[in-house]
């Protein structure tokens, strides 16, 4: 009798032991796919006419189409085309950033060795739901007595965006 209940102890302390050796659980998974980021230039960026001077000279560009001058001249009777960049973020009302260029190279068209640099690029985005609608300034820097004509640089400077 003693075996049978030495057994039997046994053979409910394996089934006790074995009876917690494993447990599950069902996890759900998702995935949101959501469409890439893309970006389109609309407008170039136009410092229109400016007048050299004696001294160097800056103009500064808002994004919202305003000039100031500073060492230089801008004529209000002969402006130029003046205006912002503009480019269209499209982004499917996710948050993004904007990373733009330290410093740009314009050069003289008929001297290239002439030249003219854009710094401080300052950005506005008008914001939307799934597009944004972004303008560009920036500062437009003169040497002294700069050569008259008309700078460009047909590479552009890059404009990037990204989610956050």
């Amino acid at each position: 009798m003693k075996n049978y209940i030495f057994i039997i102890l046994i053979i409910l302390c394996v089934f006790n032991v074995t009876a917690q050796n494993s447990a599950s659980a069902a996890i759900n998974s998702r995935a949101t796919i959501i469409d890439p980021i893309k970006i389109d230039k609309t407008v170039d960026l136009d410092f229109g006419n400016v007048i050299s001077a004696y001294n160097p000279g800056q103009v500064i560009l808002s994004p919202d189409g305003s000039r100031v001058a500073f060492g230089v001249e801008i004529s209000s009777s002969m402006p130029g085309n003046v205006n912002p960049a503009e480019a269209l973020v499209t982004h499917g009302n996710n948050n993004y950033a904007i990373t733009l260029p330290d410093e740009f190279t314009l050069y003289n068209q008929e001297n290239p060795n002439q030249i003219l640099t854009i710094n401080r690029f300052t950005v506005k985005p008008q914001e939307g739901n799934i597009m944004d609608l972004i303008k560009i300034g920036g500062t437009l820097n003169l040497e002294a007595n700069q050569v008259s004509g008309t700078y460009t640089n047909s590479s552009g400077f890059n404009i990037t965006v990204s989610y956050n």
